[in-house]
């Protein structure tokens, strides 16, 4: 996989054609993809060319190619069945909250589902995220649902762990998963707000691709802990320490949004079948599930 590559703001207003003076006019209007890191704004060149291509001007008659029927993104167990169960003819891509929305962005997949934690109010993370995004100028963000997530440890909790400060306290291996997923922001997250430096936690070795990598690495004694869903740790009967509530939201483009798969999705999301499966599997909270959160 080819790595992201930043500019700098005289590299970025180069590669646009652009006087820098006019970029850091785009820049204080967020209407260009960037971050800012040190006090410096980079800018991520693949971001920046599909800014690019969803500013082009479009001959009458010229059509949108329609993405694959893929959700990508965060796994979920509820969205699991949600895909299975509804008929909606999807197929799942779990690679993590920021490698969907990446493949979203391509037109790799029709939905992302995403939980990030880029901001410290976890409610409003997911849409701080999107709004970012001046490609993503026509996304619809649909609420899947909340859902709790913790720490999980093996059963019957046996280094005595009692959250993030205690586990690295008792130098417990974590669990680690892949850049970009939302569980691993979640951690990052966790660790800044209680000013626990990450060179202070013991990682056990490999990555977890999935929660249920996770879980399985716990299961197995490769790991101590690590931050999963309630729902992963039941199904895998392992001991859960909740941590926080987070949104899990679909994201798509409007075009998308009317497409029959899409309308057979969230109508089953808002069916007395998802809200029964959800109190099976635990953890979850459907009060908001199949609402409009944005519509830009």
């Amino acid at each position: 996989m080819q790595s992201q590559v930043y500019l700098t703001t005289e590299e970025a207003a180069a590669y646009l054609r652009l006087k820098e003076r006019k970029l850091y006019e785009l820049v204080a209007h967020g209407a260009v993809p960037c971050t800012k890191v040190s006090g410096k704004w980079l800018f991520p060149r693949a971001a920046l060319d599909r800014w690019l291509e969803a500013g082009l001007a479009r001959p009458e008659g010229m059509q949108w190619v329609n993405p694959p029927p893929i959700i990508g993104g965060s796994q979920d167990s509820l969205l699991e069945v949600a895909v299975r169960d509804s008929g909606s003819g999807y197929a799942l891509l779990a690679e993590g909250s920021q490698a969907g929305l990446d493949r979203l962005l391509r037109n790799e997949v029709a939905i992302a589902a995403i939980h990030l934690h880029a901001t410290p109010d976890d409610d409003e993370a997911n849409l701080v995220a999107i709004r970012s995004y001046a490609v993503l100028h026509d996304a619809v963000v649909i609420a899947f649902a909340r859902r709790e997530q913790g720490l999980l440890v093996a059963p019957g909790n046996p280094l005595g762990l009692a959250g993030i400060a205690s586990a690295i306290a008792r130098r417990a291996r974590f669990a680690r998963r892949q850049q970009g997923a939302g569980a691993q922001l979640l951690l990052q997250s966790l660790l800044e707000r209680e000013s626990i430096p990450a060179g202070a936690m013991i990682v056990a070795d490999g990555v977890s691709s999935t929660g249920q990598d996770l879980a399985l690495a716990i299961r197995t004694g490769r790991a101590d802990c690590g931050i999963a869903s309630r729902a992963i740790a039941t199904a895998f009967g392992l001991d859960f320490l909740p941590l926080v509530w987070e949104h899990v939201d679909l994201v798509l483009r409007r075009r998308s949004y009317f497409e029959p798969q899409a309308q057979t999705l969230l109508a089953w999301m808002r069916g007395p079948d998802m809200a029964a499966r959800a109190q099976e599997l635990g953890g979850y909270d459907l009060s908001g599930s199949g609402a409009v959160r944005l519509n830009r």
